[in-house]
């Protein structure tokens, strides 16, 4: 499954305008997936324990490990159309 690099970078633009805020599951997998995407697996340590929110982050950047930088940006792209990002 070949992925622009373009169309991944324009779906980026297109989520941070989305008709409505995505739940926050739908945000973590929208990070997780551009993380992937863009960076492939998770590096560095896992945040402290009281940031709840870098915690939830790196987990769910952590699930995709494995995964292709291109699977990872397909996913990306059809989750930010599916919300409607207009691209």
């Amino acid at each position: 499954m070949s992925t622009d690099n373009a169309m991944f970078e324009q779906a980026a633009l297109a989520a941070k305008s989305l008709p409505e805020r995505p739940d926050d599951t739908t945000m973590l997998q929208l990070y997780a997936l551009y993380k992937q995407g863009s960076a492939g697996d998770v590096e560095g340590d896992k945040p402290g324990f009281f940031d709840f929110v870098g915690v939830a982050k790196y987990e769910a950047w952590e699930k995709l490990q494995g995964s292709s930088q291109e699977d990872a940006q397909a996913q990306y792209i059809d989750l930010v159309r599916k919300l409607g990002g207009q691209f």
